[in-house]
C-alpha cells in the first residue's frame, strides 16, 4: 500500500465504472423482477442482510416505499439460523443482499423465506456462491473483487442494483434517468476538497451523522465506516430523531456530518442543522445545494433521492483520508475479517 493509493481508496474510484457495468448487464435481471411483479404484487416485500448489506437494504426499504408505496420489512438472519422459526411468506418476494454470499444466517434465512412461499433474489457480488445458487433470481453486483476490508465500491454497487430493481418495478422515468446519470454523477466527485471536513473529523473523539429518507441509510453507512476504519466513534441518526434525546449530547464544537439532498425532506434538514449549530455544532452537510456549515457540495444526478449515494463516495474519500492521518491502515482494520460468517 502506498501513502497515498490504499486499497480502500483504489476500490472507491472504482465505483462509478462497476455501476455503469451492472445497470447495463443486469437488464434482463432488472426486467426478471419487474415482470414478477407484474405477475402479482405482494403486499410486503422483504430482505435480510448484515452489516453495510443491511444499509444497502434500508436505502431500497426508503427508495421503494416511497416510489412504489410498498411496505419493506427486514427479517433478522437470526430468526432462521438460531430461533429456528418458520415463516409465513406466501406470494412474497424476498431480498437478501450481501458481498459474499458465504454467511450462514442470510443463506438460512433465504432457505426459510422460500420454504415459507416467497421467491427468493440474492443481491450479491459472488454469483457462484452458496447464496446465489439457491436463490429463484440472482442480481449480480459485478463489483469484481474487493479486498480491502472495508466495503465501498460493493456497497455502491448493491445500492445501484436496488435502485434499478425499484427503477423497473416503478417505471418512473425520472427514476430511470437519474440513475443512468448515476455514474457520471459518481466520476464528478473526484478532486473535491475535503480538506477543512478532513481537519474536524480528525480533531474528534465522536461525531454524529445523519439523514432522512434514503439519506438515513447512508448515513448508517457513513458512521460504520467512521468507526471500522477511523476507529471513530460514531452514531447515526434521523434528522428527525436527532432533534429529540441525541440533543442532550450536543456541546460547542460536536461534529455532525449531515447528508442532506435536494429532496422534499431538504427545508427540514437545513433548519434542523441551524438549530444543531445553534447549540455550538460543527456541521459537515454534504449536499448539491449550498448548505451552511463547512459545507460539501456534490454533484446530482437530477434526483435527491439517488443524490446522498453520490455524497457517499465523497465521504469514503474523507473517512480514508482521516483513518490515514491517524496512522491507522484503512484497508486492514483492528479485528476485522473480509468476509465474517455468523449465525
Amino acid at each position: 500500500m502506498s501513502e497515498n493509493h490504499s486499497l480502500m481508496l483504489q476500490e472507491t474510484g472504482q465505483s462509478p465504472e462497476v455501476v455503469a457495468t451492472l445497470l447495463q448487464k443486469e437488464k434482463p435481471a432488472f426486467d426478471a423482477i419487474a415482470k414478477l411483479f407484474a405477475s402479482g404484487a405482494p403486499s410486503v416485500v422483504t430482505t435480510a442482510a448484515r452489516g453495510s448489506s443491511d444499509h444497502a437494504a434500508t436505502f431500497f426499504k426508503y427508495l421503494f416505499e416511497i416510489t412504489c408505496g410498498v411496505p419493506v420489512a427486514s427479517i433478522g438472519p437470526s430468526i432462521a439460523s438460531v430461533y429456528g422459526a418458520s415463516l409465513h411468506l406466501k406470494g412474497g418476494i424476498h431480498f437478501t443482499v450481501s458481498q459474499s454470499g458465504a454467511s450462514p444466517d442470510i443463506i438460512a434465512l433465504q432457505e426459510a423465506a422460500k420454504h415459507g412461499g416467497a421467491t427468493t433474489i440474492a443481491v450479491v457480488n459472488v454469483t457462484d456462491s452458496a447464496l446465489a445458487k439457491q436463490a429463484d433470481i440472482v442480481l449480480g453486483l459485478n463489483a469484481g473483487p474487493e479486498k480491502s476490508v472495508a466495503a465501498t465500491k460493493s456497497f455502491i454497487a448493491s445500492v445501484a442494483a436496488l435502485s434499478g430493481v425499484t427503477a423497473a418495478i416503478s417505471g418512473k422515468r425520472d427514476l430511470h434517468a437519474s440513475l443512468e446519470k448515476l455514474p457520471d454523477a459518481l466520476e464528478a466527485t473526484n478532486g473535491i476538497d475535503t480538506k477543512a471536513a478532513e481537519d474536524i473529523l480528525f480533531e474528534a473523539s465522536s461525531l454524529y451523522t445523519a439523514g432522512r429518507g434514503p439519506a438515513f441509510a447512508i448515513a448508517l453507512e457513513a458512521a460504520l465506516k467512521a468507526k471500522e476504519t477511523a476507529g471513530l466513534h460514531a452514531e447515526a441518526f434521523s434528522l428527525a430523531e436527532l432533534m429529540h434525546g441525541p440533543m442532550r449530547l450536543v456541546q460547542p464544537g460536536f461534529p455532525i456530518v449531515a447528508f442532506t439532498p435536494d429532496d422534499p425532506a431538504f427545508a427540514n434538514n437545513v433548519q434542523a442543522l441551524e438549530r444543531l449549530r445553534k447549540l455550538g455544532a460543527t456541521t459537515v452537510p454534504l449536499s448539491g445545494q449550498p448548505v451552511s456549515g463547512v459545507n460539501l457540495q456534490v454533484p446530482t444526478t437530477g434526483s435527491g433521492l439517488l443524490d446522498p449515494l453520490v455524497s457517499l463516495l465523497v465521504y469514503y474519500r474523507l473517512i480514508e483520508s482521516v483513518t490515514r492521518r491517524k496512522g491507522f491502515d484503512p484497508d486492514k482494520p483492528a479485528n476485522l475479517l473480509k468476509v465474517t460468517e455468523t449465525m
